[in-house]
C-alpha cells in the first residue's frame, strides 16, 4: 500500500472509549462539521488542538486577515481528555514528531460518510495547507468491520486500537457500513518518516 500505513495495533483505547461515553464534548465546535460545502457534515467532532475559533471567524469576516492554519491552540478537552493526550504523546513519540498540529476526535454514525475530499493543494481554502507540512494520522478507538475509508484506489478497515498514517494530499472518503460509530482520534504530526 502507497496510502496507508499500519504503524501500531493493539493500542489500549478503552480508557478513552469510557471518558467518551460520559464527556458532553461532542460538538461544542462546529466549524468544520457545519460549515456549508464541509465535506465532514455528517460527522460530530471534539477539538483538543485546533486552530484558533476567533481568528478564523476573523478570516470569515475580512479576507485580508491570515491564519496560520498550521498553528494550533489547546481546547478544553485537551485538558479534559488526559488519556487521549497521553495517547497522542506516545504516537508522537513513535513517529518521532517534531510538532503537533490539530488533535480532534470525529464520530461517525452508522450510514453517514465524509465525502471525498483532499486536505493538501492549491486548489484548497485558506483553512487547509498548500503543501505538505504535517502527516495525517488516525488513531480508531472504534472501528468495526463495514467501516471503510478509501485514500486514492486503496480502501481499508481501521479497526479499534490500529493507528495509521495516510496520504491527505489526495482524495479521501469515509463510508461507514458498520454496526455502530467509527470514532477515530485525528492527529497532524510534523515528522521527517512519513510524507
Amino acid at each position: 500500500m502507497r496510502n496507508f500505513v499500519k504503524i501500531a495495533e493493539n493500542v489500549d483505547v478503552v480508557p478513552v472509549q469510557l471518558a467518551l461515553a460520559s464527556s458532553g464534548l461532542w460538538n461544542q465546535f462546529t466549524l468544520r462539521t457545519r460549515t456549508e460545502g464541509s465535506p465532514h457534515r455528517e460527522l460530530d467532532d471534539i477539538w483538543l488542538r485546533m486552530n484558533d475559533l476567533e481568528k478564523c471567524r476573523q478570516v470569515a469576516s475580512d479576507p485580508g486577515i491570515f491564519v496560520d492554519h498550521r498553528e494550533s491552540i489547546n481546547y478544553p478537552a485537551w485538558s479534559q481528555l488526559p488519556y487521549v493526550r497521553k495517547l497522542v504523546m506516545n504516537l508522537t513519540a513513535m513517529v518521532e514528531g517534531e510538532r503537533i498540529g490539530r488533535v480532534l476526535i470525529s464520530r461517525l454514525p452508522p450510514g453517514k460518510r465524509i465525502l471525498p475530499h483532499k486536505d493538501i493543494g492549491e486548489d484548497l481554502t485558506r483553512y487547509y495547507d498548500n503543501e505538505p507540512y504535517f502527516s495525517r494520522f488516525h488513531l480508531c478507538i472504534q472501528g468495526l468491520p463495514g467501516s471503510i475509508f478509501r485514500c486514492g484506489e486503496e480502501e481499508v478497515q481501521m479497526r479499534t486500537g490500529e493507528a495509521w498514517w495516510f496520504r491527505n494530499d489526495i482524495d479521501h472518503e469515509v463510508i461507514n457500513n458498520s454496526a455502530d460509530d467509527r470514532i477515530h482520534v485525528v492527529m497532524d504530526i510534523r515528522t521527517s518518516h512519513f510524507s
